[in-house]
């Protein structure tokens, strides 16, 4: 790069580079080279979510990430393949977390209005989503290798059309389990709309309805048992 160059480049305001927006309290700004040139080895994704609202299972195949808490908290979510162990870290405003190149990991918002920096060595960060692998991968594939019943698999995927990236997608609904373990007269099953996607593109601006999904609650108290 020449630095004396007229096209230089600075400083940039990253609130013009939204990469992608759920709603209008769950979306993801982005800083690469592409808007700096004069980057080196670093960028990164500036976060904002509420409470419940995930950035889904993936990994960075070229970089590692460090992910830094500006406000409200994130539980950052982190598979070890050395040691095989799903770690839990909650990240408070000042608190910072290392994801290793290639790891497993997730990001639960355990508070409305938190926003976090994830940080990376390289000038564009590469990723693969659980979503993606998830849709493509056909079910008999799953039920082949894992000796699944491939109806279910195929029922159970049905959904999941596109890329998700924050999660719950919009018009998400869930089953209630207090409900569930209320109705032991009548058995229940969940029926999602399997002839529906979840209505949700990379990079859709939302409409702004503010019935946005809540998922957080049951099973997710262990979140607050692993790491500082």
């Amino acid at each position: 790069m020449d630095f004396a160059s007229p096209n230089a480049q600075f400083t940039y305001d990253v609130n013009q580079n939204t990469t992608f927006r759920k709603d209008q309290r769950n979306f993801i700004n982005m800083l690469s080279i592409h808007q700096i040139n004069t980057l080196g080895n670093m960028s990164f994704f500036d976060t904002y979510l509420d409470k419940g609202n995930v950035v889904e299972m993936h990994i960075h195949q070229n970089a590692s990430e460090l992910v830094y808490c500006l406000s409200g908290e994130v539980v950052v979510s982190i598979i070890n393949p050395f040691t095989k162990e799903l770690k839990h870290y909650p990240t408070r405003p000042g608190w910072a977390t290392s994801i290793p190149q290639g790891w497993w990991h997730y990001d639960t918002a355990t508070m409305d209005g938190t926003r976090f920096l994830a940080i990376f060595d390289q000038p564009i960060p590469e990723f693969i989503l659980a979503s993606d692998m998830l849709r493509l991968t056909p079910p008999e594939a799953f039920a082949h290798t894992y000796c699944l019943d491939v109806e279910k698999v195929r029922a159970a995927f049905a959904p999941l059309n596109q890329s998700v990236i924050i999660g719950p997608p919009l018009g998400c609904h869930q089953p209630n389990p207090q409900a569930q373990a209320q109705q032991t007269s009548t058995p229940h099953t969940y029926h999602p709309p399997y002839n529906q996607g979840y209505g949700l593109r990379p990079y859709q601006q939302s409409d702004g309805n503010p019935r946005r999904p809540q998922v957080i609650g049951n099973g997710w108290a262990h979140l607050y048992h692993d790491g500082p």
